[in-house]
């Protein structure tokens, strides 16, 4: 059968989206292809399908294996024959599988890297017809990346063990030089690249300055996500079980994740995350890797990422059925001096260090930039934008006012310099900002700081003002921070601002003197008729059921956007209702006559 075939009777898709037939054709062909494509973009199909025309079985190395069960799931419900072989298995299951592959009755094989260092999985390789390997999240080789698994260094031996079976990387979000990387450690060098647009139009960008962030999160879930799924990122344990408390205390149904949690823990919530519809998932970066949860309407960052690839990696998770949703990011002054301490700190050469501060500095610059992210975020990348404005991030929507703070720039970092040179002490930001405002406080008093040239110099500024100033100070590497407890100390590039031979410093202006446009309610619904939005709602409960009597995520029978169009088409009999996307012909022999009814009620 041909690929264009496949996608359409068993996929249900009328026509390939970007790169993926190009790619397609190559994989059906027998050529090795390193993908680039951002998640939601349609990288599962650029395997599976040239796994159902090439003979034989396609095998899939996944790192997930807690979510290898839903993968197969969805495959399965599309009349796909698939399985997996992982530790979650007895040996009996795990026997039925390899029979089923060896028989070639196994369309696509789910494998962690871990099992391919066993001699008997390698042994059992051996035996089967392989159609192609497929290397997903590929970026975990790459320790220019942000989610490195050793593991991954061994699958350079499915090139040497099957030179002649094909291999397909495949990855989310990759620099030039985790690109390289990959394709090294893979030995993907003369593997043809493909590289889609990692322009995302329907996340929504926000970055915000960190004023009580339990209460921001809280506004932005109770008046734009009412009742809606999503994950909010922590970076500590600790954090991810007191927000999750703080949510549920008010009301959100919320659920921790992490890695210090019983495996059983960890595995009962993702499995109601994926299967519950309105949940919030409150995690440390553990949690998300390959969640296929198509109807995460937002996620939220509540401490800064580490780099732009983690970020963006973690917001694409968000309204991966391209319906709108929100990347909301709380980012302050402490974000800045604990991810600095963590890099000065870190275990590893000074080389490794050197990597994570070049991370670090692009995160901070999309940050603190007062011009488009997006566009900015895709120029990291190296992908052009065609506009100055892309209409949908915070900057775009409501643009920041920026003011030249050269002399405030001097004032503190003169601050830092007669606290460090003359007194031989050092403080942190709040001590200095007390300083320059002239407050006698009981600290300043004791350490006769009062008596410095610099006291009382800032108080055209307020407190907040001057949290800006030195967060934007960190950002742009004028001010460092040393030791446990976030002391400020001067840089190399502070001398030429206290020296005057730097000017134009440019800063962005605190959000208090910038009035934000309300966002509006996200909503699936929007652009639907009140007639077709009940309609819809019908076809959600119906699905609802189906999902609780086969024990499987409600998106793996009919994803939204599927359900949108079925509601406002309405389609009146089977041959019209095959033409819906997201509709193949084992759903629709399935599930058809049950939603033909549905709509004639």
């Amino acid at each position: 059968m041909a690929a264009v075939d496949v996608l359409r009777q068993t996929f249900g898709y009328e026509a390939f989206r970007g790169p993926q037939e190009e790619i397609i054709d190559h994989l059906v062909g027998g050529g090795d292809a390193l993908v680039l494509m951002p998640t939601g973009g349609g990288k599962s199909l650029c395997y599976q399908i040239p796994a159902l025309v090439r003979p034989g079985t396609g095998v899939v190395i996944s790192p997930l294996i807690a979510l290898m069960q839903d993968q197969v799931d969805a495959l399965t419900a599309l009349g796909v024959r698939a399985g997996f072989l992982n530790s979650t298995q007895d040996s009996e299951q795990r026997r039925a599988t390899e029979r089923a592959l060896l028989a070639g009755e196994l369309d696509l094989l789910y494998l962690a890297p871990e099992r391919l260092k066993t001699e008997s999985a390698v042994r059992l390789l051996d035996r089967a017809e392989i159609s192609l390997f497929a290397i997903d999240e590929a970026h975990c080789v790459a320790q220019w990346g942000h989610d490195f698994r050793p593991d991954y260094l061994e699958l350079s031996m499915l090139h040497e063990r099957w030179p002649d079976v094909p291999r397909i990387a495949l990855t989310a979000t990759a620099t030039e030089a985790t690109r390289a990387e990959i394709a090294t450690r893979l030995n993907l060098g003369d593997a043809r690249q493909f590289v889609a647009s990692f322009d995302r139009p329907n996340i929504s960008y926000r970055i915000v300055q960190k004023n009580e962030p339990r209460r921001q999160l809280l506004e932005l879930l109770r008046t734009e996500m009412p009742g809606q799924a999503g994950i909010v990122y922590c970076l500590s344990r600790a954090s991810v079980e007191k927000i999750a408390g703080f949510l549920t205390a008010q009301g959100i149904p919320a659920l921790p994740y992490h890695a210090g949690l019983d495996a059983s823990v960890r595995a009962a919530n993702q499995a109601r995350f994926l299967r519950e519809d309105g949940l919030v998932m409150v995690a440390t970066i553990a949690f998300g890797m390959g969640i296929d949860k198509p109807d995460v309407r937002f996620v939220a960052h509540l401490d800064m990422p580490r780099s732009v690839e983690g970020y963006y990696q973690e917001t694409g998770r968000a309204g991966r059925d391209g319906l709108p949703s929100v990347a909301w990011l709380a980012y302050g002054l402490n974000d800045v001096v604990q991810q600095r301490r963590m890099i000065d700190t870190s275990p590893g050469d000074e080389t490794h260090r050197r990597r994570l501060a070049v991370h670090l500095d692009a995160m901070l610059a999309l940050c603190e930039t007062a011009t488009c992210r997006r566009k900015q975020m895709l120029a990291y990348f190296g992908q052009a934008s065609d506009h100055e404005s892309c209409g949908n991030c915070d900057t775009c929507l409501t643009p920041p006012q920026v003011w030249d703070g050269t002399i405030a720039a001097q004032k503190f970092l003169s601050a830092v310099y007669r606290l460090d040179h003359e007194r031989g002490q050092k403080f942190g930001a709040g001590h200095v900002i007390d300083i320059l405002t002239g407050k006698r406080t009981p600290k300043v008093a004791e350490y006769r700081h009062d008596e410095l040239t610099v006291f009382g110099v800032g108080e055209d500024l307020r407190d907040t003002e001057w949290r800006g100033v030195a967060r934007q100070l960190l950002a742009q590497g004028l001010l460092g921070v040393y030791g446990d407890y976030g002391v400020l100390t001067l840089t190399p590039d502070s001398a030429a601002v206290l020296r005057r031979q730097r000017d134009n410093i440019m800063f962005r202006r605190e959000p208090e003197r910038v009035r934000a446009r309300r966002p509006k309610l996200v909503s699936v619904t929007e652009d639907l008729s009140p007639e077709d939005t009940k309609l819809f709602e019908r076809l959600r409960e119906w699905r609802a059921g189906q999902a609780r009597d086969q024990g499987v995520p409600a998106y793996v029978i009919f994803q939204d956007k599927t359900l949108r169009e079925i509601a406002s088409q309405r389609p009146a009999d089977v041959h019209a209702l095959a033409c819906v996307n997201g509709v193949g012909q084992a759903k629709l022999e399935k599930y058809g006559p049950e939603i033909l009814a549905v709509l004639t009620e």
